[in-house]
């Protein structure tokens, strides 16, 4: 004779129960399976409250112009904002057009971006985009994916925070650590992959909150879902969120 039925996630959250779901996520260590619409009203659920935690969630690097947004992302990758944000006033003054990062002098833009780190390589990619900006779109920063990607230098990731940040455009899903650590912890994606998490996110949000979404996911991973000691007491998506991977 067959014993007990074990009931299942959904049902547990059905009837309320939320102690044993919690338990149940915590061992399994993964996500619940959900339908495509199941993890949509999810998404949704948490991007409000997101919202609500924090209303004024917004990039964190200093720019007045698309060209100034452009270099700082650039300067950002292994880098902080902070950092980035200290190098950038005295490099912005000094470089005010594409062409000025393309004719700048070997040596001498390094030595004004070294403390960002890899210099060498940012350098490269800020001379080559500079040009590319300066000959091929008449020194003004392109304002589409496609013209963005063509650029040296820049993926998925820095055409995102431009499009969103500097013209308004809600194209993709700015994914950096952050976005992607939290993106699998919450369920909404299983991809290591920016682009792939990048793909499972767009299926979720729709254009229109992707920016801000992504600006609220990297301020809950900075201040309450850190990478190795997550607040999940202080979360306000907790129960929303099957903790994957988190002990």
């Amino acid at each position: 004779m067959a014993g007990p039925r074990t009931a299942s996630l959904v049902e547990l959250e059905c009837r309320g129960v939320t102690g044993p779901v919690r338990m149940l996520r915590r061992r399994k260590g993964r996500s619940p399976r959900e339908s495509l619409a199941e993890k949509r009203r999810r998404a949704r659920k948490i991007l409000r409250r997101l919202a609500a935690a924090y209303p004024d969630a917004k990039t964190a690097l200093n720019f007045s112009s698309p060209l100034e947004l452009l270099v700082a992302t650039i300067l950002s990758a292994q880098c902080t904002d902070t950092r980035v944000n200290q190098v950038t006033p005295a490099l912005f003054r000094k470089y005010r057009t594409a062409a000025d990062y393309a004719r700048a002098a070997p040596g001498v833009l390094e030595r004004d971006i070294r403390s960002t780190g890899f210099f060498n390589a940012k350098a490269k990619s800020l001379r080559r985009a500079g040009a590319a900006i300066a000959t091929e779109h008449g020194g003004r920063v392109p304002d589409t994916m496609e013209a963005l990607l063509a650029l040296p230098g820049v993926g998925r990731k820095t055409a995102n925070v431009v499009l969103g940040n500097a013209f308004g455009k809600d194209e993709g899903f700015v994914v950096d650590t952050h976005v992607g650590r939290l993106a699998r912890r919450m369920g909404l994606s299983r991809e290591t992959d920016p682009e792939k998490v990048e793909r499972d996110l767009n299926e979720l949000v729709p254009r229109g909150q992707r920016a801000m979404a992504a600006h609220r996911f990297i301020f809950h991973g900075r201040q309450v879902c850190h990478a190795r000691r997550p607040l999940c007491e202080k979360c306000p998506v907790l129960p929303l969120c099957p903790r994957v991977g988190v002990a």
